[in-house]
């Protein structure tokens, strides 16, 4: 019985190319999840893993869809073959049923996991460019030195601070980060 699984990282994210794919390569059952690679929880591959049995086959849109470290994508393939189910990717051309099948996906799994490390460090990279540029990441800060100073007056007159963040427009919690209740930093 073929049984399929497939993921995506983030709720907003959307499952239909590789559910279409699975439904096309004929799985009768197919588990989801959208949840980060990274994450150990995944609910759905948990599911499909109890329902397959001697002689099944996983099958996957992309072998990235299962994880993204080389270990857990080599133990979860051992933990197949231990209980005889064969894995199957459809876009990677991967059937660990044959032996060449097993050979490749060591290859693709060894390769899905460098992708991933070259993309972590390309992004490091460019913050490194964009921290030495003077750029920064994030949110705008809410607290400007304005708002700093306004601030510290409206406390210094007698405001508390929870009529300080109303004037202000910002939350108390803001204030409280910048100005703590026993705080000398007024």
């Amino acid at each position: 019985m073929l049984i399929g699984y497939a993921r995506v990282s983030t709720t907003d994210q959307d499952l239909s190319l590789q559910l279409n794919a699975l439904e096309s390569a004929g799985c009768l059952r197919i588990f989801t999840d959208k949840v980060s690679g990274k994450t150990h929880k995944r609910p759905g591959l948990s599911r499909a893993l109890r329902v397959l049995s001697v002689g099944d086959t996983l099958v996957v849109w992309k072998l990235d869809r299962l994880g993204r470290s080389m270990k857990g994508l080599i133990d979860l393939a051992a933990t197949l073959e231990r209980r005889k189910i064969d894995l199957r990717s459809l876009t990677d051309g991967i059937d660990t049923k044959y032996p060449a099948g097993r050979f490749f996906f060591n290859v693709m799994a060894a390769l899905a996991v460098m992708e991933r490390e070259l993309c972590v460090e390309r992004t490091l990279a460019g913050l490194e460019v964009a921290r030495l540029a003077g750029r920064r990441g994030g949110r705008p800060r809410i607290m400007t030195e304005e708002k700093c100073s306004e601030a510290r007056k409206l406390i210094l007159a007698g405001h508390d601070r929870r009529q300080t963040a109303s004037k202000l427009g910002v939350s108390t919690t803001s204030i409280y980060r910048h100005f703590p209740a026993l705080s000398a930093a007024l």
